[in-house]
This record gives structure tokens, C-alpha cells and sequence, in this order.
């Protein structure tokens, strides 16, 4: 069992980072699991959609290089986990460029001739790990937490056919310990869901 996790915060001392270790151990708690980081940040990846970008979602150029070797990464993952900070009520831009040049047009989904969708990704199963301030009681108020499962839980993954097994929200009303607990148990779950599926 391979997880790729791949978190979007600049600074390697940060929570998310300490979410990310804590995930990484919770999934290398299986025998024979593997886990790769991909730091977004640290690795310098490019988030802006080029014009070489949207010749790829037109089917009339093949991806770049680095979208490439994004795709590829994907392709040996039995796993994909998403660690990130909110950044106003959704996921920092360094991530959504990520997904927007990645998850392309005939690589995550076709977009058929009929108008039909084919979704590809429909053996990666996903977990989503959201770490924001405030309380769930904010989030819950304001409809946030809602709002963001509607655009990245159904928006991105259901699209291209990929099952979110866990979207969670980690909120700094919990202690850090508390939090970094559930990371370790979230990376339990990813091993733990490949199993299963793969006993299927």
C-alpha cells in the first residue's frame, strides 16, 4: 500500500506540517505501507494555468513535464491524502493550481463527444485533511464547512470518480494534541481502507 500525501503550506515548522508527520506515521502503522510527501511548496511547484495548460484540457497538446510527473505520482498511489490550511473558506491557491493543472481532461476524466463525463480516478480513494481557526460552531453557522465539501468533496474528486473516504475539519477550538491524534488515526484509515478494498 503507496500513500501520496501532498500538503500546500510554506512554512515546514507549521501545524499542517506537524498534521502531515502525524498522518505519515499513522500510515506506515501497516505492514509494507509506503508513504511519499509531496511538499507543493518546497518542491516549487508552478499552480499557474497556462496557456499550455488549456491546450492540454483541449486535447490538443499533451501535459508539461511537471504536470507529467504530477500524474504520474498519482498513478503509483493506491492513496491520495490532502493536507492543507484553509485559506478563505477553501484550500490555498498553491493546491487548487495543483489540481487544476493535474486532474486534466483525459487524464482524471474524459469529457466524451455526447456531453458525458467518464471519470477515471475511480480507483484512488481520497482523504481530505482541513486544518482552520475558529470553532465548529462558526463553520456550521455560516454553512463553511458545507460550502467547501460541496466544491472540493463533490466539485473536484466526485467528478473525476474519486471516493472521499474522510473530510475532515481540524479546528484550533481543539487542543493540538487532540488534533494531531486524529491525523495519526486518519492515516490508520488510509491504510486500513486500501486493505479492505483490496480484500474486495
Amino acid at each position: 500500500m503507496h500513500a501520496l500525501v501532498v500538503v500546500a503550506h510554506p512554512d515546514p515548522q507549521s501545524f499542517t506540517h506537524a498534521v502531515v508527520a502525524q498522518v505519515a506515521e499513522g500510515v506506515l502503522t501497516a505492514p509494507g505501507a509506503t508513504v511519499e510527501i509531496a511538499d507543493l511548496s518546497a518542491e516549487g511547484f508552478d499552480p499557474r494555468f497556462t496557456a499550455v495548460d488549456h491546450a492540454v484540457h483541449l486535447r490538443e497538446a499533451p501535459p508539461s513535464a511537471d504536470v507529467a510527473a504530477e500524474q504520474a505520482r498519482l498513478d503509483r498511489a493506491d492513496a491520495l491524502v490532502l493536507v492543507y490550511p484553509v485559506y478563505w473558506w477553501s484550500m490555498p491557491g498553491l493546491l487548487k493550481g495543483w489540481i487544476d493543472r493535474v486532474f486534466a481532461n483525459g487524464w482524471a476524466y474524459d469529457e466524451g463527444a455526447d456531453g458525458r463525463t467518464v471519470k477515471r480516478l475511480r480507483r484512488l480513494p481520497v482523504h481530505l485533511v482541513a486544518i482552520g481557526g475558529g470553532s465548529q460552531r462558526t463553520y456550521a453557522r455560516h454553512g463553511y464547512f458545507g460550502a467547501m465539501k460541496t466544491q472540493i468533496d463533490h466539485g473536484i474528486f466526485d467528478y473525476c470518480g474519486a471516493p472521499v473516504i474522510t473530510s475532515e475539519l481540524l479546528l484550533d477550538s481543539e487542543s493540538p494534541a487532540a488534533r494531531l491524534e486524529i491525523a495519526r488515526a486518519i492515516g490508520r484509515r488510509v491504510s486500513e481502507t486500501v486493505r479492505i478494498a483490496d480484500a474486495a
